[in-house]
């Protein structure tokens, strides 16, 4: 009898005590990014889609990189190369006001569209999307859009391409401007 009053009572001091908080990564190490020692070295090019991401995104911040290069062209689509890598290359784009770039795809490369400034709009497989400044588009190969300005006011871009961007195949329907299809 004994042995089963031990039992009873080791079973309810278990259970009165409190179990142990698991606690996340920050709440052990604190704010990862003041213990510079477990952050990995920003690699000098990226690799992954999401550093590609965040390269269009750091261009973008900085201004003074890219501002002062862009010019409005009433011919044709102004377009200049803001940047190399190995394997990738960044263009900075404008749009004057109803300038679209044509139903296309981008062949073997990925890429990341990111609007820098006015508003621009995709038309893809979805219907259209209207990508206002900051707004980001990342495709895969293959992946067949139209942009265009449909606005009032002149629009940038950044485009980074990955692998560099070798061939544009142009598509016969521009869903911009469905009247001049053939049936």
């Amino acid at each position: 009898m004994n042995s089963a009053s031990v039992s009873t009572t080791a079973t309810a001091t278990t259970a009165t005590t409190a179990p142990l908080a698991v606690e996340s990564d920050l709440q052990i190490a604190g704010d990862i990014l003041s213990v510079q020692h477990l952050l990995q070295p920003a690699r000098e090019h990226p690799a992954t889609v999401a550093e590609f991401a965040g390269l269009a995104r750091s261009i973008a911040a900085n201004r003074a990189e890219w501002e002062h290069l862009v010019q409005y062209d009433a011919a044709t689509r102004w377009y200049h190369r803001l940047r190399t890598g190995p394997g990738y290359e960044v263009w900075l784009l404008s749009w004057i006001p109803g300038q679209g770039s044509g139903r296309h795809d981008h062949g073997a490369s990925s890429g990341v569209l990111t609007v820098l400034d006015g508003e621009l709009t995709e038309h893809g497989p979805r219907g259209p999307l209207t990508l206002g400044a900051g707004a980001q588009r990342v495709f895969a190969p293959g992946y067949a859009h139209e942009v265009v300005n449909d606005t009032l006011e002149g629009a940038v871009s950044l485009h980074v391409y990955f692998p560099g961007l070798t061939e544009m195949p142009m598509h016969g329907c521009s869903p911009a401007h469905r009247e001049h299809a053939t049936a």
